[in-house]
C-alpha cells in the first residue's frame, strides 16, 4: 500500500505498511482499485459529452464512490469489492453506450487508443493483486504525482459537501461535470501549467459545492442560530449520532419522538444543534464528547448505540466492547457493525432496530457539565455586522484568527490550544469543523457582548468564514481581501480540509498557516510553487505565530 492523504501519514511521506489511521493494506488497494476504476467511468463519460450525448446516471454512484475512500469512513473489504464489481458493470454500460454512439456518429468503429482503466477487467478474485499496481505511485514522476494526488484528494472532499446537498435534493451540473473532467484528466498526459489549473479549478468547484450545501442546509432546517448547547447528560436511554449527514440526523429525531429515547450528538454533528429545525425535539438533549479521535472511550461510555453517518469512524480497539451497539449508514463501512440500507425512494431510513436496543441500554454516563456556544455561521454574523464593525472600528476587536479546519491525535496539535489561550484578548477566533474542540470549551469570555470563539458549524461551514471574510471586505471598502485584519491558521486531517484550502486559495486568500505539518502529498517542487504563490506557512512556535499574526503578517 501506499497512502498520504491524511495529515498523520507515517513521517509525514506516506504510509507503507499499514494506515497511520488503523486502515489495513487490503482495504488501502481495494480503494485504489475503486478510484482506478472510477477513471475508466469518467473517460467514457467525458467521450459521451463530446458526442452530445452527456450520461447522468451515475453522479451519485461518483460521488459515493470518492467520498466512501476518505479517511476513516469504510473499513469494509467487502462493500469495497462490491463498489468495484458495480463500477466496472457501470463502466462497462458506458462503453457500450459510446462506442454505439461513435459509430452512429461517424460510420466506422472507435479504434484509437484507451487507457488502462477504462479497459481492464476482472473477477473479485483478481481485485487484491490487481490493486497493487494501480496506486499512487503507479505514476513516475513525482511532480505529476503530486499535483494528480492534490487534484484527487481535493476532489474527494468535495465528493463529500456534493454528496450532502445531494442527499437534500440540490445538485449542480458543473459539480459532477468537473467530478469525471477531474477523474479523467489523471488518464492524460498533461502539461504542468494544465494540472496546476485543474487544482485551481477544484478550488472554484469547492465554493461552489459548499455554497450548494449552505443553500441545502439552511433551506431546509433554517439559518444557525446562537445556542447554548448543553454538554451534560440526562438521565433516559439515548442514541449517539456522529458524522456530518443533517438528513439522517432528521429522520432519526422523527423516529425517536415519543419513545422515551434521548438523542445526543457527538464530533461533526455538534451543530446540528444550531438549526432551528432540530429544537422543535425535546428529546434532542446536546452533545456528548469531543472530537472524532476520543471516540474508543466516549462511546464506551456512551453505553447506548451510536450511529455513523460519514467519516470519522476509528477502528475499535481490543478492549472495546461497543461494536454490537455500532451502526453505520451511508458510506460508512465497518466489519462487524451493523449497516443500515439506505432510504427508499420518497421514504426514510429504517432506525427501528437502533431504537429498539437503545431502550434495552442505560443512560450514557456523565462525562462533564455546562454547556457550550455556537451557530455563529454567516447569515448570524452579518446579522450582527453593526455590532461587530463598531467593535472593529473602535479597536476593541484588533483582529481575527480563522482557526477552522480539522482535529487530530498528534501532540502537536496542542499548538492550537496554546494559540487560542494566549492571542491577544482583544482577537476574536471564527472556526468551523472539528478543530473547534481544542479550544470551544476555553473560558476565553467576550468583547462587548460577542464571545471570543464563533463556531460557524461543520467543517464545509467554512464557507460561512468566506462569506463573512468578502462581506466585511465589502462593508469596510477594501480592494482585497487579504487587507482585512483577518488571519488564517488553519488544523487539517483530511480531504474535506483539503477541499477548504483550496477554496481559500481559489478566493485570494493568501498567508495562511498550515499545520501541524504541509501536505505529504505536496512535492518539493508542488509545494515551493504553492508556497511562493500563495505564501502558504508552515505552523511555527506559537509565541511567534501570535506575534506575526498580530502583526498581520
Amino acid at each position: 500500500m501506499f497512502c498520504y492523504q491524511c495529515q498523520e501519514t507515517a513521517k509525514n511521506a506516506g504510509c507503507t505498511i499499514k494506515g497511520m489511521c488503523g486502515k489495513p493494506e487490503e482495504t488501502a488497494n481495494l480503494q485504489d482499485l475503486l478510484i482506478f476504476v472510477l477513471r475508466g467511468i469518467a473517460v467514457y463519460g467525458e467521450k459521451l459529452k463530446e458526442l452530445g450525448q452527456p450520461d447522468r446516471t451515475n453522479d451519485d454512484f461518483v460521488l459515493q464512490g470518492l467520498f466512501a475512500t476518505i479517511t476513516n469512513a469504510n473499513w469494509d473489504d467487502v462493500r469495497f469489492e462490491g463498489m468495484i464489481e458495480d463500477a466496472l458493470n457501470r463502466r462497462d454500460a458506458l462503453k457500450a453506450k459510446f462506442m454505439d454512439g461513435y459509430k452512429a456518429k461517424n460510420g466506422k468503429e472507435y479504434t484509437d487508443s484507451l487507457p488502462e482503466a477504462a479497459t481492464w477487467s476482472g473477477p473479485v478474485s483478481s481485485f487484491a493483486e490487481k490493486a497493487k499496481t494501480v496506486g499512487i505511485q503507479a505514476t513516475e514522476d513525482e511532480d505529476v504525482r503530486s499535483l494528480r494526488e492534490f487534484l484527487i484528494i481535493g476532489l474527494k472532499g468535495v465528493a463529500a459537501y456534493a454528496e450532502h446537498a445531494a442527499v437534500l435534493g440540490y445538485r449542480k451540473p458543473e459539480i459532477d461535470d468537473f467530478m469525471l473532467e477531474a477523474l479523467a484528466s489523471t488518464t492524460k498526459d498533461l502539461s504542468v501549467d494544465e494540472m496546476v489549473g485543474l487544482v485551481m479549478k477544484a478550488g472554484e468547484i469547492a465554493v461552489t459545492t459548499m455554497a450548494l450545501l449552505d443553500e441545502a442546509n439552511t433551506t431546509t432546517y433554517g439559518n444557525p442560530e446562537i445556542t447554548e448547547v448543553n454538554i451534560g447528560v440526562g438521565n433516559k436511554p439515548g442514541i449517539l449520532i456522529s458524522g456530518h449527514d443533517l438528513k439522517d440526523m432528521e429522520e432519526l429525531l422523527k423516529q425517536t419522538e415519543g419513545t422515551g429515547i434521548d438523542v445526543y450528538t457527538h464530533g461533526e454533528m455538534l451543530p446540528a444543534n444550531y438549526y432551528p429545525a432540530f429544537k422543535k425535539y425535546d428529546h434532542f438533549v446536546g452533545n456528548y464528547g469531543g472530537s472524532w479521535w476520543h471516540q474508543n472511550t466516549e462511546f464506551e461510555d456512551f453505553n447506548g448505540p451510536i450511529l455513523l453517518t460519514t467519516n470519522c469512524l476509528v477502528p475499535l480497539k481490543k478492549s472495546n466492547t461497543y461494536l454490537d451497539r455500532l451502526y453505520t449508514t451511508g458510506v460508512v463501512g465497518y466489519e462487524g457493525a451493523t449497516h443500515i440500507a439506505e432510504r427508499p425512494e420518497g421514504g426514510a431510513k429504517d432506525f427501528s432496530g437502533i431504537i429498539a436496543q437503545a431502550k434495552q441500554c442505560s443512560p450514557p454516563t456523565e462525562l462533564e457539565k455546562g454547556t457550550i456556544v455556537g451557530g455563529f455561521a454567516h447569515h448570524q454574523v452579518t446579522a450582527l455586522a453593526d455590532k461587530v464593525v463598531d467593535a472593529v472600528k473602535s479597536g476593541a476587536i484588533k483582529r481575527f484568527v480563522v482557526m477552522a479546519g480539522c482535529d487530530g491525535r498528534q501532540k502537536s496539535r496542542e499548538y492550537y490550544t496554546e494559540v487560542a489561550e494566549n492571542l491577544p484578548k482583544d482577537t476574536v477566533i471564527l472556526t468551523a469543523g472539528c478543530a473547534k474542540f481544542r479550544y470551544n470549551k476555553l473560558d476565553l469570555g467576550d468583547i462587548g457582548g460577542i464571545p471570543r470563539v464563533l463556531d460557524a458549524g461543520q467543517c464545509n461551514d467554512s464557507y460561512s468564514l468566506a462569506v463573512i471574510a468578502l462581506k466585511l471586505k465589502e462593508i469596510f471598502e477594501l480592494e482585497d481581501i487579504n487587507d482585512l485584519p483577518v488571519s488564517y491558521d488553519i488544523a487539517w486531517y483530511e480531504q474535506k480540509a483539503v477541499a477548504v484550502l483550496l477554496a481559500l486559495l481559489f478566493l485570494g486568500v493568501k498567508g495562511i498557516r498550515l499545520g501541524p505539518t504541509l501536505p505529504g502529498f505536496l512535492s518539493p517542487n508542488v509545494a515551493k510553487v504553492v508556497i511562493e504563490k500563495f505564501d502558504l506557512k508552515p505552523i511555527g512556535t506559537v509565541q511567534e505565530d501570535i506575534a506575526a499574526m498580530m502583526a498581520g503578517k
